[in-house]
This record gives C-alpha cells, sequence and structure tokens, in this order.
C-alpha cells in the first residue's frame, strides 16, 4: 500500500479572513463528536487540535466520544445533528472508507450525508507486541506465525478497522494466517497487548507513543518507508521481512450535509491556522502524526478516491460486506 500523498501545504490553503461571509458564528461552544474510544489516536489529535482552536477563535469546544459499531453510531449522530456549525465530526479513514466497504446496510452515506472541512493529519502505524513475547521486529513475527498457523491472536478496533486491515493486509503479503480479536475501540485493544491478554496488534503511534515510552509494550515495527526520528532503533516492516509494506491512516474533520459554505470556510481556516501553529504540529508530531491540512473539495476528493481504492483491495483480500 502506498501512503497518502502530501498535500500543499496547510498554511497556503489558509483562506483569508476577507473571503469568509461575516457572521457571529460561532457564538456558543461548538461540539465535536469523535466516533472512536477516549485516547484512541484521533480523540488525542482532536483534543491536541480544538483546544488551539477554542483559543483562538474564543469559544469552547466539548469533545464526545460515541464508539461502537465499528464508528457507525457515532457517525450516524453527526449525519444527523443540525447543519448549523456547532456539531461537527472527528473521524479516522476507516469510519469514512473502509467501514463503508464492509457493511451492506448504512444508516449514512460518508458522500452525501457530510460536508467535509479539513485532513488535519495523518498517523503514522507500528507493529506493537507484548513484552513478554520474544519478537523483536516483523520478521519475527512473520516466523512464528508461519510455525503456528492460525495460533497467534491479534487485537483490532473492530471489523472493518485500520487496524482489521492493516493486520489482515499483513498477513496476506507474508503469506501466513493469524486469529483477529475484534474490540470495541483501538485503545482497548492496545490496552490488552500491554496486559498481555493479546500478543500483537498493528496501531496508530498517536494510540500506543506513551505505552511504548513507557516500556508497557514493545514497537516492534513501523509502516513508513523510513524509519522515524522519534523512535530511530525500530525497525520498518519493510526492512524486516515485507519490502515495500506500507500503511497510514488519517484524521479529518466533517459536518452534517447542508452546513453553511461560510461556516465551512471558517471551520477551514481555523483548522488550517491551529495546526499551523508551531507548537501544535511539534506536539503532533511527537505523538507519530504527519500534519496534512486540506481545502474542504480536497478531502472530498480524497474521500472519493479511497473508497474506490478500499472497495478494490477489501475485495482481493476476501473481506466483504456483511
Amino acid at each position: 500500500m502506498r501512503l497518502l500523498h502530501s498535500f500543499v501545504p496547510a498554511l497556503a490553503l489558509l483562506a483569508s479572513t476577507g473571503a469568509i461571509a461575516q457572521t457571529n458564528y460561532p457564538d456558543r461552544p461548538i461540539k465535536m463528536i469523535v466516533p472512536l474510544a477516549a485516547a484512541s489516536a484521533v480523540d488525542v489529535a482532536a483534543r491536541i487540535v480544538t483546544q488551539k482552536m477554542a483559543d483562538n477563535m474564543g469559544q469552547q469546544f466539548v469533545i464526545l466520544n460515541q464508539p461502537g459499531a465499528s464508528g457507525l453510531i457515532g457517525a450516524e449522530a453527526v449525519a444527523r445533528a443540525e447543519p448549523d456549525g456547532y456539531t461537527i465530526g472527528g473521524f479516522n479513514d476507516s469510519i469514512m472508507t473502509m467501514v463503508p466497504n464492509m457493511q451492506s446496510k448504512m444508516r449514512w452515506d460518508i458522500l452525501k450525508d457530510f460536508e467535509p472541512v479539513s485532513l488535519v493529519a495523518t498517523v503514522e502505524w507500528g507493529l506493537i507486541a507484548n513484552n513478554q513475547t520474544s519478537y523483536k521486529s516483523a520478521a519475527d513475527l512473520i516466523a512464528a506465525a508461519k510455525a503456528a498457523p492460525g495460533r497467534i491472536d491479534y487485537g483490532s478496533g473492530g471489523p472493518g478497522s485500520p487496524q482489521h486491515l492493516a493486520m489482515a493486509m499483513f498477513a496476506s503479503a507474508a503469506g501466513i494466517s493469524l486469529t483477529h480479536v475484534p474490540y470495541k475501540g483501538a485503545t482497548q485493544a492496545a490496552t490488552d497487548v500491554a496486559a498481555g491478554q493479546i500478543p500483537v496488534a498493528f496501531q496508530g503511534l498517536g494510540t500506543v507513543a506513551a505505552l511504548v515510552r513507557g516500556n508497557s509494550l514493545k514497537l516492534i515495527g513501523v509502516t513508513t518507508s523510513n524509519r522515524l526520528p522519534q523512535f530511530p532503533d525500530v525497525p520498518t516492516v519493510s526492512e524486516s521481512g515485507l519490502p515495500g509494506f506500507l500503511f497510514n491512516s488519517w484524521f479529518a474533520i466533517l459536518a452534517p450535509a447542508g452546513t453553511p459554505k461560510d461556516i465551512i470556510a471558517r471551520l477551514n481556516a481555523e483548522v488550517l491556522k491551529a495546526i499551523g501553529d508551531p507548537d501544535i504540529r511539534a506536539r503532533l508530531e511527537n505523538l507519530g502524526f504527519t500534519v496534512r491540512g486540506s481545502s474542504a473539495e480536497d478531502l472530498g476528493a480524497l474521500t472519493r478516491e479511497q473508497l474506490a481504492k478500499y472497495a478494490r483491495v477489501m475485495k482481493e483480500m476476501g473481506i466483504g460486506n456483511e
């Protein structure tokens, strides 16, 4: 899998205030629904970015976590909210482009029931293992799985989650069989790896960076093309068993369909302003994110592109609609 292409630098896309229709928006707190567990990668990034947006806009942002059903419940709450700019969503690409390819019956349409606001960041990923395992690299896991087909479990944030898809792609590329243990969120899966309940998982580094630094679990591979400066001693999966294996995910902000264009433009400008702040950028990068930013139009195009791509990938992997 190829990494997402970098977008035009965020600050270059920052709309001038004169281009935004003058309104009193916002005149009360803004709620962001995150259809993922607290302390997940997107939740962590959402709290960092919206705090800066709140400081800049002079209004509070309230984060409401609504995990469950692979993000379907929280996403529906955003889709059905009043399109007035006071309820928005902080989504990962699983909710936007993977789960729709897993579910045959959906109560919302990602392309029809939402307005894109901005891509915020891509989430760099890693292969984690419990400290009691002997694995030091992806190659070690591959060797162990070949010696015991189907006997090694891995955790994920649920069917169709990025954790599920990343490991399914890894297993397919390596020619191994692993057993999927789905959880209700990525955080629970990571916690159980640290606790020794599950030996391995793929996770966004924003979810597990603190656990890795605290030696609660091992980071045995990263899914980037080069080693990460935050974890220079950790080999890439590509260099330790699977040449060319790349994976990342992303965090984007959406609003309900019908949200006025001037409010979308205001939110987009404020997102780009927040992530353009050097301190915010440094905090996100330290957690394993790559700051991106985009126009609303580019996020819409990315969503359509990735929907089509994952439809092909899931068909090839035999991960069909439920």
